[in-house]
């Protein structure tokens, strides 16, 4: 693996608009020293935003992988500008893992305790110990079989702990002027290749292809070619032109597949 830390100044507004109050519905322990498992997306970035408001010790993880779209990364980056907030990238090998790759019905279980547990050993290194992440009271347990994940290692998820839904957190972002506001929800690559069949390179491919994005086959990382996902419309060059095809074997490809919830 390896990793890109970085730390900026940045700044948001510091007061509420929308009816929205300049306060944060949680405290923090000033004593503590946090990590967060950033995605760079809508929930993250707003928690990540309010521990910087209210002086928490905190650090955002970001760990990318072949299953994420670069768009990602640079909204995260983004954030992290706006935040100020001390950042670090770490890139992980997610066709290494087997267990992951097997695309069993748990696969998202099995990513989340990897990619978790990846991030608790950075944190280990940096002396933190406090985990937290983005979940909110809109995300529903019973249809996110990686919820196990977190609560067996331990993970806590203030936005949650306090009733924020995802309405609440996407008000409150624009409250206090946070890019992501607005950020569409975009689930990993892996959630739309079918139940059973191998996840590989090649799979993602299609995936990206599928869903108007193209890859990078040095990297893994994927590129919007029309800039809608993203929080700030980057519409990036394609490194790479589409392979062609769609993912998995199901007739009508991926626009007639269930994509599995995390």
């Amino acid at each position: 693996m390896s990793n890109d830390m970085m730390h900026v100044n940045g700044g948001l507004s510091g007061e509420g608009r929308s009816g929205c109050s300049g306060e944060a519905p949680f405290a923090f322990d000033p004593n503590e020293r946090y990590g967060l498992a950033f995605s760079g997306g809508c929930d993250s970035s707003y928690l990540l935003a309010e521990m910087m408001r209210a002086g928490a010790d905190v650090k955002a993880y970001m760990v990318k992988s072949a299953f994420q779209a670069a768009f990602e990364v640079e909204d995260a980056r983004r954030v992290v500008e706006e935040t100020g907030a001390d950042f670090e990238l770490i890139e992980a090998d997610v066709f290494s893992r087997d267990e992951i790759c097997a695309n069993p019905w748990d696969r998202c279980y099995l990513c989340k305790r990897y990619l978790f547990g990846t991030i608790f050993d950075y944190m280990a290194r940096d002396g933190r110990t406090v985990l937290v992440d983005g979940t909110n009271a809109s995300d529903d347990p019973a249809r996110r079989p990686g919820f196990r994940a977190l609560d067996e290692l331990g993970v806590r998820s203030p936005l949650r702990e306090a009733g924020l839904t995802k309405d609440d957190i996407r008000e409150r972002s624009r409250a206090i002027g946070l890019s992501t506001a607005d950020k569409p929800n975009f689930s990993c690559f892996a959630t739309k290749v079918p139940e059973g069949t191998r996840i590989t390179r090649e799979e993602i491919d299609r995936v990206a292809c599928a869903l108007g994005l193209s890859v990078d086959a040095a990297d893994g990382q994927s590129a919007s070619a029309s800039g809608e996902f993203g929080s700030s419309g980057n519409t990036a060059n394609a490194k790479r032109a589409c392979a062609g095809g769609e993912p998995g074997s199901s007739e009508g490809g991926i626009a007639n597949q269930r994509e599995r919830s995390c």
